[in-house]
């Protein structure tokens, strides 16, 4: 598979693994669940006794509420329960009277749906029966012990508090401790409202205020979502283990395997089975752990309703979400299918950003490129070795000593130079800019922000310094909406000295990462906008950087250009904003094979434009390890080489010709497939469907895709199974669906679904199958950027299903502006293939987009005889015939030389 000396390299044994953070501890600075107070309180405590007070039932314009009575030494509660218009139930529970507002998560939430009117169907003393949607959907309300029904024609479908683990700790004054009691006993109310990890102690404003809500999801075994952990696809049984963590942290060279949270998260978990798909979306911003149980069906009990139920459901799944702050905001999605589930989740919490194209090329980036000479050498070398690539990319050392917004005036002496020899070959510039801002009265931009407000406090009120990258340093309190504007002004060309319209950003270390804070992050004692704890908005910090900085690039441009910035740190609703990644990953077999799940879950949970460092961020992958995580990340959304400075500098070229071969094939591939990825992120961005998605959301009814997280569709044609492992002959690919048929991307060759394949592979092997019934387009060259992609032609391969049909689209702008948006400035184009004949027509009577592209070629797979001749008729003239070729065997074809214009109604005829 490889010569002698790329096997040679590729013996070099690795050194241990050691952080690039100063002064690491390791992983033993983070927490694990028993060592939260909030979490172990609602673990140990006792079941809920809470009421619904069925009398107190009053039906409003957005919903039904009821009171709920627990213990005594608790607060009433008040129970909203909305029914929406986009199939979707909304709980809501929070205090009857607080004492005091809880937090409720902002900016999330893009439009609340409409609620539908709910009808009272029945009441008895135990329980109220309501209705809405036609009487199909029915929600029951029960006395006691308190839970929830959601039912869908008469099958109760989720539980609310089925397990009785509701818990709301309402708050409370503050307990009067003597002056002189330094140390509290552990059961002194007291000690309920400070707590020690290590040597850091956290004192609590409001005291104890967790939350907690468990749901039973009847019929289902198969749960996903809830990023960011590198873990498999489908969520693990926690009862012998740790619960999920949701907690945004720095955490260099995560381990596998594990339910610790990572630089983002997402509050979504997703149920599937054969005739369903589920939502359940946790709506809470601080600290949360989700425990998962897998079990066969509880037998039923008196008080379980006479509920019609058409076959026994064997399965449930049962969810426990447990928060640190906040109140109960839970938001049931009701499907029914995977596709209308996106559309639900994304009508709440926004449809994905549309990149511009220019970033769905391939990225290059290292920590650090040295100086200007450095950078110019690599855009070179890139062209000398005839690979294209887009952006290349300056991390934290070419700032002047890490003040961000300023460029070393040694290594960067003319950095808009710079950029304008790159964008003379349509290239872009990306710099880092992170949160946390050097501490140095000398500096303007520091001052601006410290006279401005827009630092966090401690729980002092003073400005809260951490230790990051530049020394001591503040943290921007991006929760202040005054705070997102003076940054975003911030990108102004005017006010970033050396900057131009083809710079652009990255965010990093947002979680936000202080070196010397608890768990390597901000003490959640600190104080931001409003006075609210860090507790309350931990995981919203790096939304609210990403957000911020996007708004800064739009505003550079008058609001016409689309931006590009990535961030580390995510929740949801990021997906409006950019693209993220899955952090400081290292260069192993298993790091690139867990890659695909934990880019699967984040795809499934929103957040579609999503990569991993592509030969691992730290030490130094064997060539064949980097050449196939190449071919792997060329599959994937976002697709960035990166490396830290400990490393060997590994560009493309670098490790001999068939390495560079190997690495210059996959790149040119996926610029080939740019047009096909670009129609993706369109439908992503106008339907939330997911760009790369498990087998199981286009096979639904298939089990035996449930589980499966090593292959994947790109958009609904295409299968990808990358090669994973080291020194394989042959690779095993489930090809779904009885009665699909799958075509070879490479060779052609056809093959029936429903088995398993066992494939042979050499190095150049990057296993795609085009399914049966679709259409794809490619660009018929890949040029040295996106930009060239642009005035290339198109070639269509048609993969015709077992009844000689195949559809698909195109989706074409500018690549660049709002235009889309603002003037219907666009061109979507389906293509439908039925009884020998390929019809090209408009599939929006929106777009007006004069694009200028033309197909050049088409190519038919699975055709049923040798076809005789072939015609070509664009619209308005007359038909005339056209140059086929077969391609290797009769049942393919291709027709040439076509020139047909993409804009205009065309058809192809082959008979």
């Amino acid at each position: 598979m490889f010569s002698a000396c790329v096997l040679e390299m590729a013996e070099v044994s690795q050194p241990p693994v050691s952080s690039v953070v100063p002064g690491d501890e390791g992983k033993d600075k983070f927490k694990k669940s028993d060592h939260l107070a909030f979490y172990r309180r609602q673990i140990q405590g006792p079941s809920s006794e809470h009421r619904a007070l069925l009398d107190t039932l009053v039906l409003t314009e957005k919903g039904a509420c009821f009171e709920l009575e627990g213990p005594v030494t608790q607060a009433r509660l008040l129970l909203t329960v909305s029914p929406c218009r986009n199939e979707s139930v909304r709980i809501l529970i929070d205090e009857l009277q607080p004492s005091r507002a809880r937090y409720r998560v902002p900016d999330v939430i893009t439009e609340e749906p409409r609620c539908e009117p709910l009808r009272l169907e029945g009441r008895t003393e135990d329980s109220v029966r309501l209705s809405w949607s036609s009487g199909r959907y029915e929600c029951r309300v029960w006395h006691f012990p308190f839970r929830v029904e959601i039912l869908c024609e008469d099958e109760v479908m989720v539980t609310l508090n089925s397990k009785r683990k509701l818990w709301f700790e309402a708050l409370q004054e503050p307990p009067r401790v003597p002056p002189h009691s330094s140390e509290l006993e552990e059961n002194h109310p007291g000690s309920l409202w400070k707590e020690t990890f290590r040597q850091f102690v956290d004192f609590k404003a409001n005291g104890p205020s967790g939350v907690g809500l468990d749901l039973c999801l009847h019929g289902f075994s198969h749960l996903y979502g809830l990023p960011e952990h590198a873990d498999r696809l489908q969520l693990r049984d926690t009862r012998d283990g740790e619960p999920y963590r949701l907690y945004n942290l720095d955490v260099f060279a995560y381990d596998l395997q594990s339910c610790l949270g990572l630089y983002g998260s997402v509050p979504l978990l997703v149920a599937h089975k054969p005739d369903r798909t589920l939502g359940v979306f946790w709506l809470n911003a601080s600290e949360t752990f989700v425990n998962v149980q897998y079990s066969p069906r509880d037998q039923q009990d008196d008080r379980t309703p006479p509920v019609k139920r058409r076959r026994v459901q064997q399965q449930q799944a049962d969810v426990h979400w447990l928060s640190e702050s906040g109140v109960i905001d839970c938001r049931v999605l009701l499907g029914p299918g995977p596709l209308q589930l996106f559309s639900q989740y994304s009508g709440l919490t926004g449809h994905p950003a549309l990149p511009p194209l220019f970033s769905l090329g391939y990225h290059q980036c290292r920590w650090n490129y040295n100086d200007d000479a450095d950078v110019r050498a690599v855009d070179a070398g890139f062209d000398s070795h005839n690979i294209p690539y887009d952006v290349i990319w300056l991390d934290i050392e070419h700032t002047d000593g890490k003040r961000y917004f300023t460029w070393d005036p040694l290594l960067f002496p003319e950095p808009t130079g710079l950029q304008r020899h790159l964008d003379t070959k349509h290239r872009k510039l990306v710099v880092i800019s992170d949160p946390h801002i050097k501490v140095d009265p000398d500096w303007s931009l520091y001052c601006e922000a410290r006279d401005g407000g827009h630092f966090v406090k401690d729980r002092e009120g003073q400005i809260y310094r951490g230790s990051c990258w530049p020394g001591e340093s503040s943290y921007l309190d991006f929760s202040s909406p005054a705070t997102r504007a003076w940054y975003s002004r911030c990108f102004a060309l005017d006010k970033y000295k050396g900057s131009t319209p083809a710079l652009f950003v990255w965010n990093d270390m947002n979680e936000p990462s202080v070196f010397d804070g608890p768990e390597q992050t901000m003490p959640k004692d600190a104080v931001h906008h409003g006075g609210w704890e860090h507790r309350e908005l931990h995981n919203l910090y790096g939304f609210y950087q990403h957000m911020a900085t996007v708004q800064g690039l739009i505003t550079r441009s008058g609001g016409t250009e689309r931006p590009f910035v990535l961030s580390r740190s995510f929740f949801a609703g990021s997906q409006r904003l950019g693209a993220v990644w899955t952090g400081d990953n290292v260069a192993s077999w298993e790091y690139l094979k867990i890659s695909i799940p934990m880019l699967l879950s984040l795809s499934i949970s929103g957040i579609v434009f999503c990569g991993a460092d592509v030969g691992g961020f730290v030490q130094d992958p064997e060539p064949e390890l980097l050449v196939r995580w190449y071919q792997a990340a060329s599959l994937q959304p976002f697709f960035r080489g990166h490396s830290a400075k400990e490393t060997k500098r590994r560009e493309p070229w670098l490790f001999g010709e068939e390495v560079t071969a190997a690495i210059r094939t996959a790149i040119q591939q996926r610029y080939c497939l740019l047009p096909y990825w670009y129609t993706l992120f369109h439908q992503a961005h106008t339907s939330g469907l997911p760009v790369i998605r498990p087998l199981w959301v286009e096979f639904r009814e298939e089990q035996s895709t449930f589980t499966l997280d090593n292959q994947y569709m790109i958009g609904g044609a295409l299968l990808a199974c990358p090669v994973t492992d080291a020194g394989v002959k042959e690779i095993q690919v489930f090809l779904p669906g009885s009665a699909e048929m799958w075509y070879d991307v490479q060779s052609a060759k056809a093959y029936r679904g429903g088995r398993t394949l066992s494939l042979p592979v050499t190095l150049d092997t990057v296993p795609v199958f085009q399914r049966g019934g679709s259409v794809v387009c490619r660009s018929a060259g890949c040029g040295s950027c996106t930009a060239d992609l642009q005035q290339l032609p198109l070639s269509i391969t048609v993969a015709l299903n077992a009844q000689g049909f195949a559809d698909g689209e195109l989706y074409l702008d500018d690549g660049r502006s709002f235009c889309y948006r603002d003037r219907k400035a666009f061109c979507l184009r389906r293509f439908h293939m039925l009884s020998g004949r390929l019809l090209c027509r408009s599939a929006s009577e929106e777009g007006r987009f004069d694009c200028g592209a033309v197909v050049q070629s088409v190519t038919v797979m699975g055709l049923k005889s040798k076809p005789s001749t072939a015609a070509v008729c664009v619209s308005g003239s007359k038909e005339n015939s056209a140059a086929f070729h077969p391609e290797g065997t009769c049942d393919s074809v291709t027709v040439r030389d076509l020139d047909l214009p993409v804009s205009a109604d065309w058809e192809v005829k082959i008979s």
